[in-house]
């Protein structure tokens, strides 16, 4: 694999970046909104009373819009995996694209199939059958994030593979392995359930806008009824599964755990840092300068939160880089010089092999292949020529991740609240709470913006963690044609985005009377 030059590594990144943050936009929408008509069609079907059908039907208009741009915006993105990163395709194809074929050929063809009876099936079929249809395709659109999320976690933690030297592909050996690595399971749960909190929060701002202007009142109660039990219901969810992710982030990436705290000397015990702010003066891992020029931290949350134990050792970046402590199997870890040399062995232990291939010396090709198949698990480090390379953007994960919990912090609160005083119908006349219930709107998307800010910026440089770094990945491309299709994506995806806040605000101001 030829390495490209760095300024095309970092464009290629950034189209990349650019199409998926604009993606994951639509997507949490999808999720969350999908579920609440779900629940008010059943209400409907369950009670009879027409107004939750008409409350079902509003926001099932609003959710077709945003399925719509969301489908789009995801096949320009599984494209660019062909177009921009063919080296990772080839290297890792065999086994990255089975759960998207999946995806495709399961969880898609559903969405399509019932989406119109959801849409165009009121007076065509039953009750419970257009009910059936509804809820097939939230079914659909949740088992479309699992298998893209299957193969997201595969990248974050390799696993039921083999690499086939004679092909230089990797080659999947235990399906199910892949599919239910604690890693993926943990993540889809995670995403989907903080996606609810995305879909609560949006119902509950458009609910308060309706009642701050005094229209709608049935319907706008029956929102909020909704809205802040799921709303809660998912934050407490989305709190526990976090739980999970860190764990596993602590021991499948620890540098991505380090990276979330800032945390350069690894210690027993250590603490979570509450509020904190980052040294701008802090270059390296090796100079002796404070990472922080102030801190607030929670005594062994961090080392409990990591590795379920509050006396527990959690290695910061130079312990990482440097090696020599202990890892929870309870091997000795490698500095990074150790990897780099055993990726190196592996790369040239490859080439030796198909040399000995093509001279027909099966001996000698015996003999790499187990010298390649003994290092093959610092494959990637071989590719890397300085151990600062290992270090994410630590401003951005460190930021991201805190402000991910902190505005999670505030939903468990604001849900609580909203569920009391919907409780005791008084939401009406509590002005804040509504005003403060269409400002949670702009803020659930920067929480789960941030969220995929941590999962994908944490793990650089790696585009399969410790198998394959970004600049192997990449496709032999000028990198003028990257610029420009980046300019053309933002432009196009812009775009795409002001038609929808365009049309589902058109929707909003016609209200759920508006067939």
């Amino acid at each position: 694999m030829e390495l490209l030059n760095a300024s095309l590594v970092d464009w290629s990144r950034g189209q990349f970046a650019l199409t998926a943050m604009y993606h994951w936009l639509f997507v949490p929408l999808t999720l969350g909104l999908g579920v609440i008509m779900a629940i008010m069609e059943t209400a409907y079907v369950r009670t009879g009373n027409e107004q939750w059908k008409k409350t079902a039907k509003f926001w099932m208009n609003i959710f077709g819009v945003n399925f719509a741009i969301g489908v789009a915006t995801g096949l320009i993105m599984e494209f660019q995996f062909g177009t921009n990163w063919s080296n990772y395709s080839w290297f890792v194809g065999d086994i990255f694209g089975a759960p998207l074929a999946i995806e495709g050929m399961l969880a898609f063809f559903m969405e399509a199939t019932f989406i119109s009876i959801m849409f165009f099936g009121w007076t065509r079929v039953s009750k419970k059958m257009h009910l059936a249809s509804t809820w097939l395709v939230v079914l659909g659109a949740t088992l479309s994030a699992l298998w893209i999320l299957v193969a997201n976690a595969w990248m974050q933690y390799p696993i039921g593979m083999e690499f086939n030297p004679d092909t230089v592909r990797n080659e999947m050996t235990d399906f199910w392995a892949v599919a239910l690595s604690p890693v993926a399971i943990n993540k889809f749960f995670h995403t989907v359930v903080s996606s609810w909190i995305l879909g609560a929060a949006f119902v509950a701002g458009v609910a308060a806008w309706y009642m701050l202007k005094n229209r709608e009142p049935e319907f706008s109660r029956q929102s909020m009824k909704v809205a802040s039990i799921f709303g809660l219901v998912a934050v407490l969810l989305t709190a526990m599964t976090g739980d999970g992710s860190a764990h596993q982030v602590a021991q499948k990436q620890p540098m991505k755990l380090a990276a979330m705290e800032g945390l350069y000397e690894g210690q027993n015990g250590a603490g979570l840092i509450a509020v904190g702010l980052l040294n701008p003066e802090k270059k390296s891992y090796k100079d002796d300068v404070d990472p922080y020029i102030f801190k607030v931290e929670i005594p062994n949350a961090l080392a409990l939160l990591g590795y379920r134990d509050m006396d527990a050792f959690v290695p910061g970046i130079k312990d990482i880089i440097e090696g020599g402590y202990t890892t929870t199997t309870g091997e000795v870890a490698l500095s990074f010089e150790e990897k780099q040399e055993r990726g190196k062995q592996a790369i040239q232990a490859l080439a030796d092999y198909r040399t000995a291939k093509k001279e027909n010396n099966e001996t000698a090709a015996e003999e790499y292949k187990a010298k390649l198949k003994e290092n093959y698990p610092y494959f990637g480090y071989g590719y890397l020529d300085t151990p600062e390379q290992l270090v994410p953007n630590i401003p951005m994960v460190f930021w991201a991740f805190h402000i991910m919990v902190y505005i999670g912090g505030f939903f468990v609160a604001f849900f609580a609240v909203l569920w009391f005083f919907s409780y005791k119908k008084k939401l009406e006349n509590t002005k804040w709470l509504l005003w403060l219930s269409i400002l949670s709107v702009p803020l659930a998307y920067i929480c789960t913006q941030a969220g995929w800010i941590v999962a994908e910026v944490g793990r650089q440089p790696w585009t399969i963690q410790d198998v394959l770094p970004v600049q192997a990945a990449i496709s032999a491309l000028s990198v003028n044609s990257v610029i420009t299709t980046f300019i053309v994506f933002a432009v196009l995806f812009t775009a795409l985005l002001i038609a929808e806040i365009r049309i589902m605000l058109n929707q909003i101001k016609k209200g759920p009377k508006a067939d």
